[in-house]
C-alpha cells in the first residue's frame, strides 16, 4: 500500500485494521490516526519466531496493514501472516519514513480570477502548506522540504513557481521555501524579523507588500501577526482565504516558546488574536500551517475554518483574563518539537544536514500549538 492509498483511506475515513511492529516507545510517541482506522502494537523482535500470537488479535475480513519504520520489518512479518492463512494483507511501501513524508494535495477552492488554491497536507506530520496558482504562475506558501512534490504538481498543472513563501521561521520541520526558490528561480520571502540571523538572501515579507502571482494578480496582503515567531506574519488571499501559518489553527493557537522567549511573545500572540485578527472580516477562511489532530479534517482531507466561527468555538480565543492567557500559553505546554534548535539552525543556513539527518530530525508529530488534542 502506497503512502497515498493510505492517504486516501484516512481523508474518506474507510475502515482499516493496522498492525504497527515498531518499538513500543517509537509506536506511543508517534503513529497512523484516522477515524476509520483501528491499530495495535506489537514489536517486530516479538514475532521474528512466529505470529501467532498476533492472529489472535487480528481482524478476519478485513484489510490489515503492517506497519514498520523503514518497510523491511513489516514485509516479513506481513508474509509470514499470508502463510499463516491471512488474506488482504498489506505492507505500508517505505514505512513511516514515507508515510512522515507524504504530501496529499486537497483542493481549497478555484479563485475570483481563474486561479486556484489547493492546500498540501502532510498526515503524518500534521503539516499543511499550500500552493496558489493564477495566470500561469504558482507560489508555495510554508514549503516542505520535499519540494519534488510541489514541481510535480506544478508541472501537471502547467505552471511556473513563481515565488515561495515561509510565514515564519519554522521550528518543527525544515523548510524547502529556498531550496525550492534557487531551483526554480523563483523569488523566497521570509519576515525580516525572523531573518535576522539567516546566511543566505530574501525578500522581506512586510505588512504593506503585495506578493502577485500571474497575470489576473491574485493578491497575497502580508498581515503581521507575531506571537508564535516575533516576525510570524498572516496573508490574506483573494479577499477571501487566511494563511494564519502557526499563529492561528482550528483547535488550538500557536505557542510563544519555541525561541525561550514564551514571556516576552505571549503578549504578542495575545494582541495578535485578540485585536489585529479580530478586526479582519469574520468571513475569512482559516488556512494554518498545521493541524494537532485528525479530527480538524473536514470534508476531502481539508483543514480550515471560517474565522468567525473560531472566535466563537477555538477555546485559545476564549481567554478573557491576559494574566491566565500569558499563564496557558507559557506553562501549559506540549513537549518542545524533537530537534528544534537544529532545525531552525538549519532553517537558518546555519546547518547543512544531509538527507538522512533531516529525515531523522523532523520524525515524530509537530507540537507547534498551544493546546493538543
Amino acid at each position: 500500500m502506497t503512502p497515498h492509498e493510505l492517504a486516501q483511506i484516512v481523508i474518506r475515513e474507510e475502515e482499516l485494521f493496522i498492525l504497527d511492529v515498531r518499538n513500543q516507545s517509537d509506536f506511543q510517541e508517534w503513529k497512523i490516526d484516522g477515524k476509520g482506522i483501528e491499530i495495535i502494537n506489537i514489536p517486530y523482535f516479538d514475532l521474528m519466531d512466529g505470529v501467532e500470537s498476533a492472529l489472535e488479535k487480528l481482524p478476519k475480513g478485513k484489510k490489515v496493514l503492517v506497519v514498520c519504520a523503514k518497510e523491511g520489518s513489516s514485509i516479513f512479518v506481513g508474509e509470514q501472516l499470508v502463510e499463516a492463512g491471512m488474506r488482504d494483507v498489506f505492507y505500508l511501501q517505505g514505512g513511516m519514513k514515507a508515510w512522515s513524508e507524504h504530501l496529499e494535495p486537497v483542493k481549497v477552492a478555484d479563485l475570483q480570477d481563474g486561479g486556484a488554491i489547493y492546500q498540501f497536507v502532510r498526515l503524518g506530520k500534521g503539516c499543511l502548506s499550500y500552493m496558489i496558482l493564477s495566470g500561469g504562475e504558482a507560489v508555495i506558501v510554508d514549503t516542505a522540504r520535499m519540494t519534488d512534490a510541489y514541481e510535480m504538481f506544478a508541472l501537471a498543472k502547467h505552471v511556473t513557481i513563481t515565488h515561495t513563501v515561509d510565514t515564519h521561521l519554522h521550528a518543527d520541520h525544515i523548510s524547502g521555501g529556498k531550496k525550492l526558490a534557487d531551483k526554480t528561480g523563483a523569488t523566497y520571502w521570509l519576515p525580516e524579523k525572523d531573518a535576522t540571523e539567516v546566511q543566505f538572501d530574501y525578500e522581506a515579507l512586510a505588512e504593506g507588500k503585495e506578493v502577485t502571482v500571474g497575470t489576473t494578480k491574485i493578491a497575497m496582503l502580508p498581515v503581521y501577526s507575531p506571537g508564535h515567531t516575533i516576525g510570524s506574519t498572516s496573508l490574506i488571499v483573494d479577499d477571501t482565504y487566511f494563511l494564519t501559518g502557526d499563529i492561528l489553527f482550528v483547535e488550538s493557537i500557536g505557542r510563544p516558546d519555541l525561541a525561550g522567549l514564551a514571556e516576552d511573545w505571549a503578549g504578542d500572540l495575545r494582541d495578535t488574536l485578540y485585536h489585529r485578527y479580530k478586526e479582519l472580516s469574520s468571513e475569512l477562511i482559516v488556512l494554518p500551517a498545521h493541524f494537532g489532530s485528525i479530527t480538524e479534517l473536514g470534508e476531502g482531507g481539508l483543514v480550515s475554518a471560517r474565522l468567525g466561527d473560531l472566535f466563537a468555538k477555538n477555546q485559545g480565543l476564549q481567554i478573557t483574563d491576559e494574566d491566565e492567557f500569558r499563564r496557558i500559553v507559557s506553562e501549559n505546554l506540549p513537549p518542545q518539537p524533537r530537534s528544534y534548535q537544529e532545525i531552525r539552525q538549519t532553517n537558518m543556513g546555519k546547518l547543512s544536514p544531509n538527507e538522512e539527518e533531516q529525515r531523522a530530525m523532523e520524525i515524530g508529530p509537530n507540537r507547534c500549538a498551544v493546546h493538543e488534542s
